[in-house]
């Protein structure tokens, strides 16, 4: 019996309960035919969709930045993963970035984009989930995302670049028509994009563009992917830097219409447990307000780099998922990549962590890829 079974019992548990702190009309439905972003949503992502809303409480599927491409120590070995390495088992969600698409043969971390929709694919055939994230560069100015010159009021219809961006997402759509198995079936993408927005780093980030403009920026993208270029596999994931409360959240929110995926990125108040109140009130935030919009919540990237705290993904991460009743319902967290001995947030063979990272992968309440049930699936 998997461990996903043993867990069976806590369904039943936490969806009879409506966790403290969020409006009684705002408690999850599990049963209802998904009100996604896209009506016209392909039969497995609307499956991945309610799937990943049914497990929420019962368990957490663990995920890993750029997994399989590479890891420290290691390039472009087949089926070989850190995280395999450590555990023999996979991670459930691969996470990905297109950065540099259409400009050159490689991302931004140097994964090969023709290996990547091979890698994606071979994530979902052994039945794992795939999200797909976009350090795009400064269209003014052709630099990086962290190029913090003003931009996305040029890439608005109207805007001088306004082309330029319309044919990245061309560029894009044309990616996405890649990933499928067999000659139909479209493979379900968790996307998304212009993350991190409350911090001011990235040119699409607070301080570099107004809240207006980024909510135009979000509409059109959806649009002009749903609806001009007609791809309906992506489920679409609004993920802000920390924040201090619901209104800071969802400044930047373009609204229920056009997001699927409530989540966050944490990578600063996450480094101990003396840290870990403010991660669990920030879970607990976010769990409210994607209960009230019947939305899925997910911590969308965190980690300790080069994890010098021995015992943090039992004593820190998981112990703050697993709080209580609200923070158990965070769907997925996606652990950053493995680069190299200096820039690594998952353990490797042979680091320190290791054990305590085994114990994390044996906790019935994390979830790999042997764990899962069919993720494509309509329950």
């Amino acid at each position: 019996m998997s461990r996903y079974n043993s867990s069976i019992i806590r369904l039943i548990f936490f969806i009879l309960i409506i966790p403290a702190g969020c409006h009684p009309s705002g408690e999850f439905n599990v049963d209802e035919n998904p009100d996604l972003v896209d009506k016209k949503a392909t039969r497995k992502t609307r499956a991945l969709f309610l799937n990943l809303k049914n497990m929420a409480g019962q368990g957490i599927l663990v995920g890993h930045q750029d997994d399989l491409a590479y890891g420290v120590g290691w390039k472009d070995q087949a089926d070989r993963s850190d995280i395999k390495d450590v555990t023999g088992d996979y991670p459930a969600v691969f996470g990905w970035d297109i950065s540099k698409l259409g400009q050159r043969e490689f991302n931004i971390d140097t994964v090969d984009f023709e290996k990547m929709k091979e890698w994606i694919k071979q994530g979902f055939r052994w039945g794992g989930v795939a999200t797909i994230g976009w350090h795009m560069d400064n269209p003014v100015t052709g630099g990086d995302s962290w190029d913090k010159t003003p931009a996305v009021f040029s890439i608005l219809p109207g805007g001088i670049h306004h082309e330029t961006y319309k044919s990245k997402l061309d560029l894009f759509a044309e990616f996405l028509d890649d990933l499928k198995v067999g000659l139909w079936t479209k493979i379900p993408i968790i996307f998304r994009p212009f993350h991190e927005h409350t911090g001011n780093w990235f040119w699409w980030g607070r301080g570099n563009t107004t809240a207006e403009e980024y909510k135009m920026l979000w509409k059109f993208t959806v649009e002009y992917l749903r609806d001009k270029k007609g791809i309906h596999h992506l489920l679409y994931a609004y993920s802000t830097d920390v924040f201090n409360s619901e209104e800071d959240y969802l400044e930047f929110y373009p609204g229920d219409d056009y997001v699927d995926i409530i989540a966050y990125d944490d990578y600063r108040n996450i480094r101990s447990a003396e840290a870990r109140t403010e991660f669990v009130q920030r879970l607990k935030m976010l769990v409210c307000i994607a209960r009230e919009r019947n939305k899925i919540a997910a911590l969308s990237e965190t980690g300790l780099e080069k994890i010098p705290v021995n015992d943090w993904y039992t004593e820190v991460l998981l112990k703050g998922i697993m709080e209580d009743d609200e923070t158990r319902q965070i769907a997925y967290v996606l652990l950053w990549r493995n680069a190299n001995p200096g820039h690594h947030y998952a353990p490797f063979a042979g680091h320190s962590s290791e054990g305590d990272f085994l114990e994390f992968y044996r906790d019935p309440f994390t979830l790999f890829i042997k764990d899962l049930p069919d993720m494509y699936r309509l329950p």
